[in-house]
């Protein structure tokens, strides 16, 4: 008699989210001809990295360089894109003390703007850091201070980073500096501004914070977000927005299928594989049966930093020439402004104007959070003018747009909650965790894409996953 050889059933694919990381997932499978569904809460794509279309001036939640090292995730870009993809100059710069300071910095320049008192008392901070550094790198204080001396990270890095995180830099981890400013120090910014050599090859090293130029999608980011959308759905893809996933049916190692929410109906949605872009504590909130207590504890510890921006248009053709400004003055909440007029000019629908997206940082429910739009957007106005960067009267209309769950935050806590969590979620064969929020880990928008192709490559290349 012959043997039958069962075969393993066909792929369907559930991805919870429809950011970048959710979206890549559902383009690598499309191009492999794997049935997917994209699960999206909200009621559009691109996540964080949305674009929105208020009145044809278009802003992002954020500035969104499009910047990689990884090939396969520019190459991606480009498919997209194609022409759409512009090639832009960086210009930022730090406001501190009533006056710009470039970033990345320049030494001369910081020596000019802040005096040669400040000056000889950055360099000689600078040498007792290099003579005598702290023996732990725990926080992020102690990662600044080694590479820049006190000095320095009290006047330029404190104030801007303790608005991003809503924590002290003594209680901020390391890892979140070796993520977001990897290889900086003073010598590599004293180098970057000496020199624009840059090595080629395989020796290339770039450091992200110091690059000079970018791409970016001429209607923004979000303009990425809704053709990859279109394309999926045109390949054996579904996309469903406004679908709320409330539960995680699971037994033993794997998936069941999932509750969802939409439009006041509830179903069930089942899959043999499962992706996840969800934030990792909502995740495991969600498993029914629930998961261990222990799991449920950890999930529980994990943080969150929240975001709002203020849009506001200007009736000035030119505002400042940056694409976007740091703002460490701790005489106003605004954490940074982006001038989307200088990312793409075709962000703005009239060029005698200009759109500005200005910046929060806050935690869901606070003071901040609270407000009224109405209130927000008059905070907006006030806090501009007392920055001297443009006057109220010229401010003719503006929207808020919050953003819960932007920022991962890495306190003394997330290291043990994410090593338990992970214990748990490696258990369960046909679950993948993907991007930013699924990780809780602070990605830059390639890297939580690469996640994506490399959950993708996971599924085609093991049945048993």
């Amino acid at each position: 008699m012959h043997q039958l050889i069962e075969k393993p059933p066909k792929k369907k694919v559930v991805i919870i989210g429809g950011g970048p990381a959710g979206l890549t997932s559902a383009y690598e499978l499309s191009k492999a001809g794997v049935e997917s569904v994209v699960l999206e809460k909200d009621h559009m794509v691109g996540g964080l990295a949305r674009t929105i279309n208020y009145k044809n001036y278009h802003f992002d939640i954020g500035g969104h360089r499009f910047f990689t090292e990884i090939k396969r995730v520019e190459d991606m870009w480009r498919e997209v894109l194609g022409d759409d993809l512009l090639y832009c100059q960086r210009l930022s710069r730090i406001y501190y003390r009533k006056k710009f300071f470039s970033y990345p910095l320049k030494p001369f320049q910081v020596l000019f703007g802040l005096g040669i008192w400040n000056s000889f008392m950055i360099m000689v901070s600078y040498l007792k850091s290099r003579i005598s550094p702290s023996k732990s790198e725990e926080t992020f204080e102690q990662w600044v201070t080694n590479r820049f001396g006190k000095y320095l990270y009290t006047t330029f890095f404190k104030t801007y980073t303790e608005k991003v995180c809503g924590i002290p830099c003594s209680e901020l981890r390391a890892q979140w500096a070796e993520q977001r400013i990897n290889g900086l120090s003073l010598l590599s910014t004293l180098k970057n501004s000496l020199t624009k050599l840059q090595s080629s090859g395989k020796n290339k090293v770039v450091i992200k914070t110091l690059i000079d130029n970018f791409y970016y999608p001429k209607l923004g980011p979000g303009m990425m977000w809704q053709a990859v959308s279109n394309i999926v759905q045109k390949n054996s893809s579904h996309l469903r927005l406004g679908a709320d996933v409330e539960g995680i049916l699971w037994s033993e190692n794997k998936v069941e299928a999932l509750e969802v929410k939409q439009n006041g109906h509830r179903e069930k949605i089942r899959g043999t594989h499962f992706i996840s872009s969800m934030p990792l504590r909502e995740l495991i909130q969600k498993f029914k049966p629930p998961a261990p207590e222990n799991v449920l504890k950890a999930a529980s510890v994990l943080a969150y930093r929240d975001f709002l921006t203020i849009a506001l248009i200007v009736n000035k053709r030119d505002v400042f020439q940056d694409n976007w400004i740091y703002i460490h003055d701790p005489s106003v909440k605004l954490g940074r402004i982006q001038n989307f007029k200088n990312w793409s000019s075709s962000m703005v629908s009239d060029q005698d104007k200009t759109c500005l997206g200005l910046e929060y940082f806050c935690f869901e429910g606070d003071e901040l959070w609270s407000m009224s739009d109405q209130e927000l957007i008059e905070l907006g106005k006030r806090e501009l003018s007392t920055l001297g960067l443009a006057d109220a009267c010229n401010i003719e209309d503006g929207l808020v747009v919050r953003m819960p769950k932007a920022y991962p935050v890495y306190d003394s806590r997330y290291q043990e909650s994410l090593r338990i969590i992970y214990e748990f979620t490696n258990q369960i064969n046909n679950l993948q965790l993907i991007g930013r929020n699924g990780m809780h880990k602070y990605n830059n928008q390639d890297h939580s894409m690469l996640t994506a192709m490399l959950a993708v490559e996971n599924i085609l290349r093991n049945d048993n996953l």
